[in-house]
């Protein structure tokens, strides 16, 4: 019997991890149906993330983002929370040409500074928050016509700033994660970001 030859790889550059420190600015929640989040002072966190919210639940619906499953197939839920940064947001208004996109519009659960270029922490990234929340980052969120919508109707802009944002936004639309401990998350809360080791799988 002929033996099957493996493939050879070579061998991937593999970068350390490391940690960083940040910060709470704010925190949001839905407290409606619709899209858009509202300000609160702590976030209360479960398995299934913020009880009642509109991205709350150990599962979800899937849509767009999964086209290798039937619309609205039940799945996962990896993305209880949005995570926004302050500076992403103002380049990407600037870019707009408008003068703020508010974290609410956009349905934001947490603002954190401190992470240079959020956007770009590595799926599997763990924040360790001081009063003991833990969060694992999924990764980023791609922006989508809805949320340049939701900017489009709070700034103006019209049709520019809703079919700008999907562009503008790329790589600068914050995080997605879930919720791996549980607890409460208050605002000014101080976390540590635990990024993994990484590297391009080179198959």
């Amino acid at each position: 019997m002929r033996q099957t030859e493996l493939p050879i790889f070579s061998s991937p550059q593999v970068v350390r991890g490391t940690r960083i420190e940040g910060r709470v600015l704010g925190l949001y929640r839905t407290l409606a149906d619709g899209f858009e989040t509202t300000a609160v002072e702590t976030l209360e966190l479960g398995f299934g993330g913020i009880a009642g919210d509109r991205h709350g639940g150990m599962t979800r619906r899937s849509g767009g983002r999964e086209p290798w499953y039937e619309r609205d197939t039940e799945m996962r839920n990896e993305r209880q929370l949005s995570l926004l940064a302050p500076d992403e947001l103002a380049a990407v208004a600037a870019e707009l040409g408008i003068a703020e996109i508010r974290p609410e519009w956009i349905g934001g659960n947490l603002l954190v500074d401190g992470i240079p270029q959020l956007s770009f922490l590595p799926p599997r990234t763990l924040l360790f928050f001081e009063n003991g929340v833990t969060l694992k980052i999924d990764g980023h969120n791609n922006p989508c016509r809805y949320a340049g919508r939701a900017i489009a109707d709070q700034a103006g802009g019209g049709t520019d700033v809703e079919l700008g944002f999907v562009k503008a936004a790329k790589h600068r639309r914050g995080l997605v994660a879930w919720v791996e401990k549980p607890g409460v998350i208050a605002a000014n809360e101080r976390f540590e970001a635990r990024v993994p080791e990484q590297w391009i799988y080179p198959g």
